[in-house]
């Protein structure tokens, strides 16, 4: 267990994160030539059409070190931030954390909100500056940079190139000597947390943990704690490039479980997997379900069809565990889904997604938030407005409240201006301004 190391890779889009995966699998040797492509990881096609990740994906590296064997657990992660809800389940499944800075762009916004939820998780952090070999790169002022923003020394920041290899070394021993192993005892009841779940149409749902105390072995009778449901492990093992199966997953370890369920509906991303016979008293905690930030209605172009959106829209939901849903019905489109989304991209991929996998075709209606109406009767009674037809009477209402956000907005000097316009023209008020750097 001591030689086991669980880290993610977290950074702002297009700061290397997949190609730098790529190469720590070429260095430890995990990939043959046949297997090998670019983003390797990112196995949906709509990942590799727009060159993002989605979906954040669990792989396991063996590395020989000092003459001791490493068992790697990488977990690459997505960088947009409507997709942050995956980097914040990997996050809970990691001790330690690759934060990857562009040389050429230096410190963008979600280098620093993900820094903040890998830092409330108490991750190890090892600050990469990747890109270094772009002729625009500038290593000294954006590693004064990440020195300022961390309060590390500047030795520490790895210089590295995903696109020439330069610094993997560095960064696979920085992994070995930083990184604590995990913490567990492996004599206690089985603790494991999910963080992810695949739905396969000929074995079912296969479910990816963490094992935080205890040991799962292949037969053994597991107990899912949100659910209470009771299965049989039908299969056990770890995340190599394809599924690796084992007898015994042990503590600390990231690894997969198959047990023949069929309902996308029982297994919970977060949720605990523990011993029917041997349960432990609690389940993990520091796991909250996310918020949606943006609500659209999806109907069936036929209205047939509602039954196979519903399915298709289960399934979906498993292994995008940010999507929510209810039923509604409109008189203009009738029978649908009232969703949740954590933004316009996050919608845009489900539509895509929708129609790609499931091949099912939707009508999308124009996206909103969600309003809170008060009426005349009952002046401290909220009423969630979603759709304008839940809007109470107007002769009775009282007030409507809109949502709004307290936002800090970095930028560049040159931008000052343009952004504060953009801000009043949409009732914006401006608080307070201050520096970061010269530039910023």
């Amino acid at each position: 267990m001591k030689n086991i190391r669980n880290f993610c890779i977290i950074a702002h889009i297009d700061h290397g994160k997949s190609t730098l995966a790529d190469r720590l699998l070429d260095a430890t040797g995990s990939v043959t030539a046949r297997e090998k492509q670019d983003q390797l990881l990112d196995n949906m096609d709509l990942e590799r059409e727009r060159g993002i990740t989605i979906k954040s994906h669990a792989i396991q590296m063996d590395y020989e070190y000092k003459g001791e064997k490493y068992i790697l657990n990488l977990i690459d992660t997505p960088g947009h931030v409507d997709f942050s809800y995956e980097v914040s389940r990997s996050i809970a499944a990691c001790e330690g954390a690759l934060l990857i800075v562009d040389a050429a762009q230096s410190i963008q916004a979600q280098t620093i909100s993900n820094l903040y939820l890998a830092l409330e998780h108490d991750l190890e952090i090892i600050p990469v500056l990747n890109k270094i070999d772009l002729p625009s790169a500038n290593p000294e002022e954006v590693t004064d940079d990440i020195v300022e923003m961390l309060g590390c020394k500047p030795e520490e920041v790895i210089h590295a190139s995903g696109k020439t290899g330069f610094g993997i070394d560095d960064i696979l021993s920085a992994i070995i000597e930083k990184i604590p192993p995990p913490k567990g005892d492996p004599e206690a009841p089985l603790q494991a947390l999910i963080f992810d779940s695949v739905y396969n149409p000929f074995r079912g749902v296969e479910t990816y943990f963490r094992i935080m105390n205890g040991e799962i072995k292949k037969g053994m009778k597991i107990k899912f704690m949100a659910t209470g449901n009771t299965y049989f492990a039908d299969e056990v093992g770890t995340l190599k490039l394809i599924q690796h199966p084992k007898e015994i997953v042990r503590t600390g370890d990231v690894g997969y479980i198959i047990t023949g369920i069929k309902d996308a509906r029982e297994v919970k991303v977060g949720d605990t997997i523990t011993s029917a016979e041997r349960p432990c008293l609690k389940s993990i905690e520091g796991f909250e379900n996310v918020k949606p930030m943006v609500f659209a209605g999806i109907y069936p172009v036929d209205t047939e069809d509602y039954e196979d959106l519903r399915s298709a829209m289960e399934k979906l939901q498993l292994n995008d565990a940010s999507l929510v849903f209810l039923p509604e019905s409109s008189a203009a489109l009738g029978f649908g889904f009232r969703c949740g989304f954590l933004g316009m991209l996050h919608m845009e991929i489900v539509q895509e997604r929708l129609e790609r996998e499931f091949d099912m075709s939707v009508i999308t209606t124009v996206p909103n938030v969600s309003y809170h109406a008060f009426t005349r009767k009952h002046p401290d009674k909220i009423i969630v407005v979603n759709n304008p037809s839940d809007l109470p009477d107007p002769s009775s209402l009282d007030r409507v409240e809109e949502p709004y956000i307290k936002a800090t907005i970095i930028t560049k000097s040159d931008f000052v201006g343009n952004v504060m316009s953009l801000c009043i023209e949409k009732r914006g008020v401006i608080t307070n301004q201050t520096y970061l750097t010269p530039e910023r």
